[in-house]
């Protein structure tokens, strides 16, 4: 390989990288590319997972040179052809993409050169995955304690991730989760991984720092959002910063629960009898809590109204999940917090 073919993305470009979304193609396995990848990447390995494995024993058994042969073997023909037409198509379509394997190292070289073959010329990240990983991890800790942090708290129906999403000095953290953050907040598809969710989010606040934004807003959550943690960082950073509350009626909360968990998560499921059974099995989560009695009762009202597609008797398990199980431990967490929170009523009358 000549010195022109050796293209890299160096390090003080990995910001502009992940802030103006530059097309990224992974190469890496897809059993890693499932442990955690960035926004936007492409998964066309060199190696798929068996062929991977192939090579990793070889190298621990016979060498590194014992390994290139056997990958070069693995990778040929036609099968090497494929993989090169597909990481061309990429090319082409994104000519401002960028590669990396994990360390930017032999794997992503190999591609860089057969697409050099091939008269593509593209760059690859130096340190590949790692280093990208690092330099995301490395900002979230820099950037969270810079921020002036708004605090957008309120009992559950008062809408306060809407009003997120409106600002545009925000950082959704229910949208970077894919969760709403109780015990009926999950959706039929999976949550990220706990990596996929850190990298989002540093990359979300490297975006806000480039449009200037000094202050941001952002919901009241817990130390988790279904299967997510929020970062140590993050929770230290809004510590101390000020608490807006939302406040509704309980009325309009029923009508905005009933909007959000019934009607629309309804037709988010690719059947009602999958609804049905997730809404159940979420409030199965509330019994401890809510006490025997009382989780009998709301089971039976919610599966009527499941199984009668009754608004009424929908919004009457809502109205008393509000009143018994939700309000009363909202209320105990926020004044907890507000021990040491500056708090701003705000009331909401969308």
């Amino acid at each position: 390989m000549t010195t022109l073919d050796f293209l890299w993305l160096e390090p003080e470009s990995f910001r502009q990288l992940f802030t103006r979304q530059r097309p990224i193609l992974d190469l890496r396995a897809p059993a890693e590319f499932a442990k955690g990848a960035f926004p936007g990447a492409i998964n066309i390995p060199l190696m798929d997972d068996d062929e991977r494995a192939q090579v990793g024993r070889c190298y621990k058994q016979h060498g590194q040179q014992a390994a290139i042969n056997l990958g070069h073997r693995l990778v040929s023909g036609d099968t090497k052809q494929r993989r090169i037409d597909q990481w061309l198509a990429f090319f082409q379509q994104y000519p401002d993409g960028v590669l990396y394997c994990f360390r930017g190292g032999l794997r992503s070289q190999i591609v860089q050169q057969w697409l050099a073959d091939n008269n593509c010329r593209i760059r690859r990240v130096r340190g590949g995955y790692k280093a990208l990983r690092r330099y995301l991890i490395d900002s979230l800790e820099q950037l969270a304690p810079q921020f002036d942090w708004v605090v957008l708290a309120g009992r559950t129906g008062c809408d306060k991730t809407q009003l997120i999403q409106q600002r545009a000095n925000s950082i959704d953290l229910e949208h970077l989760a894919h969760h709403r953050g109780s015990a009926f907040g999950h959706f039929p598809e999976p949550q990220p991984t706990q990596i996929d969710f850190e990298n989002q989010l540093s990359i979300e606040l490297l975006k806000r720092a480039d449009a200037g934004h000094q202050t941001l807003f952002i919901e009241d959550e817990g130390s988790h959002i279904g299967s997510i943690s929020i970062p140590e960082i993050l929770r230290e950073s809004l510590r101390d910063a000020d608490v807006e509350v939302i406040e509704k009626p309980l009325e309009q909360r029923i009508d905005a629960i009933y909007r959000d968990y019934v009607h629309r998560a309804s037709q988010a499921y690719p059947s009602y009898q999958q609804f049905s059974d997730a809404l159940l099995k979420s409030l199965a989560k509330t019994r401890k809590r809510l006490g025997d009695k009382r989780y009998q009762q709301l089971h039976e009202v919610m599966r009527t109204a499941l199984d009668t597609n009754s608004e009424k008797l929908h919004k009457l398990w809502i109205e008393q999940l509000l009143t018994h199980y939700y309000d009363p431990m909202y209320d105990y967490q926020l004044h907890r917090k507000n021990a040491t929170r500056h708090r701003k009523d705000v009331t909401s009358s969308s």
